[in-house]
């Protein structure tokens, strides 16, 4: 089969394939615990799955909006609106099946062949796939632990090259849960103003789950907002737990989101109704789901950090949103790949190599506590065994 060439540039998610291996070793007896994979380990709050099962009783089995029903547009506008204090209309959001189509269609919508893209590394792999695919040439700006796994605004700004069409942002980010500040924020508006030809994309997937103070959106910078070059990008899997549901949104510039919208009639139609209907009882429904979850996740986030930095050449920041640890493991004496590998064969502990993040991953492993804290205990002291024999090795 000769494939096109463009396949050629269409790069993976790791979690995945580390997924699929951790489950063979499974299915052959071995125990694994699983840090490995990025999705909530609860339940979607029982209010939400009633939701979308009367939805089905109801006959919402049908075709929708392409771009979303507009109970649910308009929710999502309201919210968006409120929370990064900004003006928002249900003609600017686009509904879609989970996250990744808004960086999918807005990158396919902006960035032409040889256009110059800005983004963070390590990074969500998939923008820099996408990038790719698209033709485009990504440019990266290093996010290092001494740093908070912020951006240096320096380098940012050297980044911004004349062909520069699209900046993006992740912010609770995966994989370091490093936090951009207001500060950070406010500096970034100021570069990005000097270049008011350049859109940003901006992932706020983990908004919600975030340990300081306040979450800051770009999007609330004057210049900057969703009615001018920024498309938020935002949904119901990490928030609701609802991966499996597959609904994600973008908020962005109206004649934006009708070339977004354009993307998803020749792609996928619509999303699904009674998944709509699902989210809009999670945006309008009860949120203490949301609040226990935090509240459990960041008492994870403290047991695993305290182990992690009593472990042998091992040392890790805080995180300070999402439900990741980036611990740098240096000090081990192993390549970031092959301690990944040594945990997995030897520990039976799911786990990535930074570099699965880009070449700035190179000496972290990425561990997401999205597990209980009895398992993360226990992969601890796996990890502790295995780092201690390899060392006397």
């Amino acid at each position: 089969m000769k494939l096109a060439g463009r396949m050629g540039r269409l790069g993976t998610e790791t979690a995945f394939s580390v997924l699929a291996k951790a489950k063979a070793l499974e299915a052959e007896g071995r125990d694994i615990i699983h840090l490995e994979i990025g999705e909530p380990d609860f339940d979607t709050p029982a209010h939400v799955v009633e939701a979308g099962c009367r939805a089905l009783r109801d006959g919402h089995t049908h075709y929708t909006p392409t771009a979303g029903i507009p109970e649910l547009r308009a929710a999502i506008a309201a919210d968006v609106g409120r929370s990064r204090g900004v003006e928002v209309g249900p003609e600017q959001v686009v509904v879609t099946p989970g996250g990744k189509p808004i960086m999918f269609f807005a990158i396919l919508a902006l960035v032409d062949e040889g256009d110059e893209v800005l983004l963070p590394n390590p990074a969500f792999p998939i923008y820099e796939s996408m990038v790719d695919f698209a033709g485009g040439r990504p440019v990266f700006v290093p996010l290092r632990q001494e740093n908070g796994f912020r951006f240096d605004l320096d380098e940012f700004r050297a980044g911004l090259g004349e062909r520069t069409k699209l900046v993006i942002l992740n912010s609770p980010a995966n994989p370091t849960g490093g936090v951009l500040t207001a500060e950070d924020i406010a500096g970034l508006a100021e570069v990005l103003r000097e270049r008011p030809d350049v859109f940003v994309l901006s992932d706020e997937i983990y908004a919600r789950l975030i340990y300081t103070d306040s979450f800051a959106s770009i999007a609330s910078e004057p210049g900057l907002g969703p009615d001018e070059r920024t498309i938020i990008l935002d949904g119901f899997s990490k928030t609701y737990a609802m991966t499996g549901w597959r609904l994600g949104y973008g908020v962005m510039p109206v004649s934006l989101a009708e070339q977004v919208a354009k993307l998803q009639v020749n792609s996928n139609s619509c999303t699904s109704a009674a998944t709509q209907h699902a989210g809009l009882a999670a945006l309008g429904g009860p949120q203490e789901a949301v609040e226990s979850m935090l509240a459990e996740f960041r008492a994870r986030r403290d047991l695993i950090v305290a182990g992690l930095n009593e472990l042998a050449g091992v040392e890790c920041i805080t995180p300070q949103g999402a439900f990741y640890a980036f611990p740098r493991v240096t000090g081990t004496g192993h390549s970031a790949d092959v301690l990944a590998d040594l945990l997995l064969d030897e520990a039976g502990v799911a786990a990535l190599s930074g570099t699965a993040f880009g070449r700035h991953g190179e000496g972290h492993l990425r561990l997401s506590y999205a597990n209980s804290r009895e398992n993360i205990a226990r992969a601890l002291e796996r990890m502790g065994e295995v780092l201690s024999r390899t060392a006397a090795r």
